[in-house]
């Protein structure tokens, strides 16, 4: 299995800490059942550390109208809003909720130039909290396709995640399904499409970074 390389350094501290904790769990005087249960419990805890790292390999769904998911999870928001970062104008909000499940790399939608990036250190509300949107640790990339067929991409931490990694960088020309970065530990992608989009999933709906197609521009 593949592991993405933002991981290494957690993975090798987790295994250590681990390893240390599970020599002590011998040492202590307690039933062997219950340091079993422990050992049994460290296992699982760095199994999902490697696990939460894992970097699929899949095939883009490539399409000069497509706006792929940057991000696996759930859609958990849909509605008009007014876009004050970048825009400043109404919006078609798309977002996407990532669980400790869940993939957590993120891909660009669509081929195009990054007109805009910018790092905004935050709080770290559930990632299911709307304020979660202006308040919590991000970072916003504005990738544009051609004049008026242009998205902001937030990336949002959460409650468990803390760190945004984000790759982009202004003025950079990027494709369809390349790496955008990643967020540890559950968290959330919104995005801030035109209007004139035509929206292709539902509020619920689960989607796959790289092959859900969330809209198609016009």
């Amino acid at each position: 299995m593949r592991l993405h390389p933002e991981g290494y350094k957690i993975i090798f501290k987790t295994f250590v800490v681990l390893s240390a904790l599970s020599v002590a769990v011998w040492y202590i005087h307690v039933p062997l059942f219950i340091k079993y249960f422990l050992f049994f419990g460290f296992f699982i805890l760095f199994s999902w550390v490697v696990f939460f790292f894992r970097y699929p390999k899949r095939k883009t769904n490539y399409g000069e109208k497509n706006i792929l998911s940057t991000a696996d999870g759930t859609v958990v928001v849909i509605e008009e809003v007014e876009e004050t970062e970048y825009f400043n104008e109404t919006r078609l909000m798309i977002s996407v909720f990532m669980s400790p499940m869940n993939v957590h790399i993120n891909w660009y939608p669509f081929k195009g130039i990054i007109k805009y990036a910018k790092y905004h250190p935050g709080r770290y509300f559930i990632a299911y909290n709307p304020k979660s949107s202006e308040d919590n640790e991000r970072t916003s990339v504005v990738l544009e396709k051609e004049k008026n067929k242009d998205v902001l991409i937030r990336q949002i931490a959460g409650i468990m995640a803390r760190r945004v990694v984000c790759y982009s960088k202004k003025g950079a020309v990027v494709e369809q399904g390349e790496e955008m970065g990643m967020i540890r530990f559950g968290s959330r992608i919104d995005f801030f499409l035109p209007l004139d989009v035509k929206v292709n999933v539902k509020l619920g709906e689960k989607v796959r970074a790289q092959e859900t197609v969330v809209a198609y521009f016009k």
